[in-house]
């Protein structure tokens, strides 16, 4: 999925955020109470990719009419080849979706993005490594003397290097072939590239669905520092401040669009085929029935960010040299907009 991240897609050409003026009188208002109107406040959301399940809630939220409800009007776009963030930081875009480890760069900075983690989309990491199954690659070590596809990211392959270590491995006898796979499942069945660094839920769900056995483990297995947030959603800190009361009425609705996912998988599936319809009816189904129960998991509630977890990562960047600043605790991300008791 990071190789995703990095391919060229659709270029974001500019995005108006003009309040619409339009007003909605407020239903089924109680006897005696003030005839108020709310106004329909326009959101623009920054995808991180082509559509797929981890935006499963935000289509079904969609579907479902949980921002109508809220007074909310959401603009989706795809971002620009270079991310979401940087849109989101200059205030022509609300929210996006982003990942702790991509984002780590804009934060240890002398001036960090303007930019705050609202919600982990996914609980826990869900990336790892795949292999064809006959070339028995069941752990990291075993990646020694085995050609691996790398984007050549100092990060990717620091946390490759660790992994292969706190195996017993010696990474230096992993040969790093430099590209920027795209189609994971032939690059593995073919003669070239023995191990791709994958999301589960995309090409994971992908090799089950076409019968290709394989041998995957994830990082956090290895290593819990690994048990980083990916994909997280971010908002301009400047929105956030400015238009609070907006959005909290966003994530209201969002959040019901990702607990509906959660309880209806095979629905939120149709809802984003239906909406997407150049996506594989039967991978999304697939990909849903895995990812459901791992949106929230064991946090207490969904998008919650744990700060151990988020803390620990950016220390262990920083203790290897992958950023030029160190990340202030609990710099970055907030609750505020996921604890129910904040959203009331």
């Amino acid at each position: 999925m990071k190789n995703l991240k990095k391919a060229l897609i659709i270029a974001l050409a500019g995005i108006t955020l003009m309040g619409c003026s339009n007003t909605k009188p407020q239903e089924n208002k109680k006897e005696g109470e003030k005839n108020q109107e709310q106004k329909v406040e326009k959101v623009s959301f920054l995808l991180d990719w082509q559509p797929n399940v981890n935006h499963a809630g935000l289509y079904a939220a969609i579907d479902k009419g949980f921002f109508a409800e809220e007074g909310i009007e959401v603009e989706v776009n795809q971002p620009p080849a270079n991310g979401a963030e940087a849109l989101i930081a200059s205030g022509k875009a609300d929210f996006g979706i982003s990942f702790q480890d991509t984002i780590a760069p804009a934060f240890a900075s002398d001036k960090p993005l303007p930019v705050t983690a609202v919600a982990a989309i996914i609980n826990h990491n869900t990336s790892g490594i795949v292999s064809v199954k006959d070339k028995n690659i069941k752990s990291p070590k075993d990646m020694e003397n085995h050609n691996h596809s790398t984007w050549g990211l100092p990060v990717e392959q620091a946390i490759l290097k660790q992994v292969v270590e706190d195996d017993g491995g010696d990474f230096s006898k992993v040969n790093l072939v430099p590209g920027d796979v795209t189609n994971t499942l032939a690059a593995i069945q073919g003669k070239d590239i023995d191990t791709v660094w994958i999301f589960y839920p995309v090409d994971g769900v992908a090799a089950e669905v076409n019968n290709i056995p394989i041998n995957y483990f994830a990082f956090k297995d290895i290593n819990p520092v690994f048990d980083y947030y990916t994909p997280i959603l971010i908002a301009n800190n400047d929105f956030l401040k400015n238009k609070e009361d907006v959005a909290k009425r966003f994530m209201r609705a969002l959040i019901k669009g990702y607990e509906f996912a959660i309880k209806n998988p095979d629905e939120a599936a149709e809802i984003l085929v239906k909406q997407n319809p150049e996506l594989d009816k039967e991978l999304t189904k697939k990909g849903m029935e895995y990812i459901a129960d791992k949106y929230q998991a064991d946090a207490e509630y969904f998008g919650q960010i744990n700060g151990q977890r988020w803390n620990n990562f950016y220390a262990w960047l920083w203790e290897n040299k992958l950023i030029d600043k160190e990340i202030p605790k609990d710099f970055g991300y907030t609750n505020d907009f996921v604890n129910p008791e904040k959203l009331k």
